[in-house]
Order: structure tokens, then sequence, then C-alpha cells
């Protein structure tokens, strides 16, 4: 990315560069503009939610960025193209868009109605489908922009009970790869980049929607929304093909790279209860069609549990590192196969 998009500008003034987030009224999509709000930039903020995005608006300005509220369901393709429109009719460019937006609904695949099915896909695969060709159209024309699908392990690595949720995530992952090639082919200056990220601590485990008798949880270890969103920056600013963040998404993207079926036995003993809070559901009713009628922030219920911190690296870095770490230890083996055989067929010593 350019070198000025990497300099702070005071209070997100005209020369600032230009961000847009979706699902920015809370968790992720809030952290992460405010993270960009820190470094001067001007961030629109789409979300259906207007108490979180007036929240939102409130930490952006805070932090030193300007705000830009546009209230949408990033499930109306139109809507979100004339967001784009808006937000390079008042501040003049498009740098970085974010498709953050996400919905899910939690429970055995068999209990989720066809209903609950369409509305996971058009916010979490079609909303961030819409949100890219929006920016794109814009990005296209400057030859220059970086699109971040903001994704998750589960993209690699279904899950049992997010069968909608994970379904979305692997077909954004499906999409974005045969755009990436589009773009390179068009030998286009439009980045795109898909960070995959670990369980983090956002509201979203207090409202989304459930067919089981306790609210549901992440597994493993849990982020701080402020941690997944620095990491989301660096993956904006430097647009590897994809970002993962965390030791457990990067274990779990390569674990099923090399052994799925012992992951899906291992997820399928272990999965099911890890997943469940203790926390009863109540009547299983969400924001799923609805907005939040409240602000609730960017985090969850879990900050005793969530970790400040977490690392992110490429996957090609990710990869090379495996591939070494497996190569060394195939050379170790054969050597130590080796001597033994030699050890085993060596002529007794004559005395």
């Amino acid at each position: 990315m350019s070198s000025h998009l990497l300099r702070p500008a005071r209070n997100g003034g005209s020369a600032a560069p230009v961000l847009v987030v979706t699902g920015a009224s809370a968790g992720i999509g809030r952290a992460t503009a405010v993270a960009f709000a820190r470094l001067g930039w001007r961030v629109a903020l789409l979300a259906r939610g207007h108490a979180g995005l007036e929240g939102a608006r409130r930490d952006v300005e805070a932090a030193g960025g300007a705000a830009l509220v546009i209230p949408l369901d990033v499930a109306d393709g139109a809507a979100v193209s004339a967001a784009a429109d808006q937000v390079v009719a008042q501040w003049g460019r498009l740098d970085v868009w974010v498709n953050n937006a996400m919905a899910t609904v939690f429970g055995p695949a068999e209990r989720v109605l066809p209903e609950e099915w369409r509305r996971v896909t058009e916010v979490t695969y079609h909303g961030a489908v819409h949100g890219t060709l929006a920016a794109l159209r814009h990005m296209r024309e400057a030859d220059g922009g970086t699109i971040v699908q903001v994704g998750s392990a589960l993209a690699y690595r279904s899950i049992p009970l997010q069968a909608p949720y994970c379904a979305a995530k692997a077909a954004l992952r499906g999409f974005t790869d045969s755009l990436r090639c589009e773009l390179l082919h068009d030998r286009s200056g439009v980045r795109l980049t898909m960070v995959q990220l670990p369980g983090v601590n956002t509201p979203q485990f207090s409202w989304s929607r459930t067919h089981m008798p306790r609210r549901h949880r992440p597994v493993g270890k849990i982020f701080e929304p402020e941690a997944a969103a620095r990491q989301i920056v660096r993956a904006a600013l430097h647009a590897p093909r994809e970002f993962w963040v965390g030791m457990p998404a990067i274990g779990a993207i390569l674990g099923t790279m090399v052994a799925p079926g012992l992951f899906d036995r291992y997820l399928a003993r272990s999965a099911y209860e890890a997943q469940m809070s203790l926390e009863p559901a109540g009547d299983g009713t969400s924001i799923l069609n609805h907005p939040a009628g409240d602000d609730a922030g960017v985090r969850g219920p879990f900050e005793d549990e969530a970790k400040p911190q977490v690392l992110g690296i490429s996957a090609a870095l990710a990869r090379a590192a495996s591939a070494l770490l497996v190569t060394g230890m195939a050379s170790r083996l054969a050597i130590a196969l080796a001597r033994r055989r030699a050890h085993t067929t060596s002529p007794p010593l004559r005395s």
C-alpha cells in the first residue's frame, strides 16, 4: 500500500484515507473502525442498529477519526452500492473496504429453519459479495484500494452446530479466490485479502439465534475484538493473500489440510458441549431479522477469559514454516532410522 496511507492525518482531514466497514455497530467491526480512526482515517460505518452506529461514531471521533454513519442491511445489494457511492461523493476516495457483517444460527443442521439458512447466507456471504462489488466499482476506476474479507478458521475447518455460518464463510473464501484470479488476470491495482480469525469475544454470543438449551460460546482460546482489529489493520495495509490470526485458527487450518478425517472425529467428540455456555438460551429470539435496540458495544460476555493480544501471520509464511518443520522432522527420523539400520546390520567386532 502507498506509504501515504500509513501516515496519520489529524482529525480525519480531507487528505486522510478512507475506510468502509460493515457490521460496524459492535464487535470486531466497531473495534476495527476505532483502530483505523487512531491512525487518522475517515471511517464510514455501515450496519443496521442505530444505537450501535451512534456509539461507534462517538468511538471513532474520540479516537481521532471522522465518521460517516450509513444505516443499512448488507443483504440489500442496492443499499450497499448506494453507500459506496455516498462515501466517494462525500470524501472523494475509497481506500479500504472491510466486509465484516455476519449472522449465525446455533444448533444442529436439521433444526435450522429454511428462512434461517437463507438469512445467514444473505448476510454473511451475500453481504460480503455486495460489499466487494460495490467497492470494486470505485477501486477499479482508481486502479487501487484494498478489500478485506473478515473470515474465520471455520472457512476451512467446519464444526458441529454451526453449519450455516461455516458454509457461508467457506463460500466467501471460494468467491474471494475466484475474484483474486480475475484481478490478477486484469493486472488490476486492487488488492484482495482474507483474514481468518479464531474465537473472538463479541456480542454475537449474547444475541445470536439458537436452537439449543444454552447460549453458545467460542471454542478454545478466546481473544478480545481489539486484538483481532489490530490484525485486520495489518492485513489491510499489507494485503497478503490470506492472513491467519491466532494459534487456534492456524492449528485448525493446517490440521484440516493434513488430517481432515481425524479432525472430524475429534470435533464430533469434543465440540458439542464445548460450544455451550452455562447461560440459558431463553426463547431463542435474536437480532437475526431485526437490529439490536441498544448499543451492545465492542466486547461480549467472556472478558474474564479473552486474551488482549493475538498473533497474526500470512498464510504463505505459515505454510512454509509448517513445511520446514515437517521436512526437518522427516529428515531427523530418516537419519535415526538409517543409524539404527546401520547399527543392527554391522558385523560383530572380533576380539
